[in-house]
């Protein structure tokens, strides 16, 4: 017997064939949603080992657990809110997750290091390290992730307000951020 294609279809039909067993269909969702819930999980502030270990991590859980997507929404936000969750989960289980309203300085993130001259290349992940912990993971789960302002609220045990607060200014930071680049970067020469 020859190489099987790979299976092609739907997310939703894919999913539904993993959940009666087949592993080819549920690799075919791993293979065009991975790379997404790696960069969530780099947004929300895992190191490029992290996100690596966490979306495989999400991707196990989601296999698991195939038989209860019900398609309400799409694949990519039900597994990436399986990510997102067992992210919170690990950064809770370190005792590391400390909000406030201060802006924490890039290096304290955990984030990756950003790459080429800064002052000619300004894009979202660096913008994201701007933000205070609570910001970027407030940002990231409600716009990356498609969480609501609830479900944020209650995944990271915080009153609603305080998340909407974080979203609207971690938002401020970033329009800013990302619509002068080269303002900022004279600045900071300058300055």
């Amino acid at each position: 017997m020859g190489a099987q294609s790979p299976p092609t279809g739907h997310d939703i039909e894919l999913a539904a064939k993993a959940a009666s067993g087949d592993r080819q269909a549920y690799g075919e969702l791993v293979r065009r949603h991975g790379s997404a819930v790696r960069g969530l999980l780099r947004r929300l502030g895992a190191d490029s080992a992290t996100a690596d270990d966490l979306a495989q991590d999400a991707f196990i859980t989601g296999f698991e657990q195939v038989a209860e997507f019900r398609g309400e929404g799409t694949f990519a936000g039900w597994i990436k809110k399986i990510a997102a969750r067992l992210y919170l989960k690990k950064v809770k289980r370190e005792a590391r997750l400390i909000f406030s309203d201060t802006i924490e300085p890039a290096e304290e993130l955990g984030g990756r290091d950003a790459s080429g001259d800064a002052a000619s290349r300004i894009d979202l992940d660096d913008a994201l390290k701007a933000l205070s912990r609570g910001e970027r993971l407030c940002v990231s789960l409600c716009y990356g992730a498609d969480w609501s302002h609830a479900e944020a609220a209650e995944a990271l045990n915080l009153p609603i307000g305080t998340v909407k607060s974080h979203v609207k200014r971690g938002l401020d930071k970033l329009r800013a951020k990302l619509a002068r680049p080269e303002e900022g970067a004279r600045r900071e020469a300058h300055g």
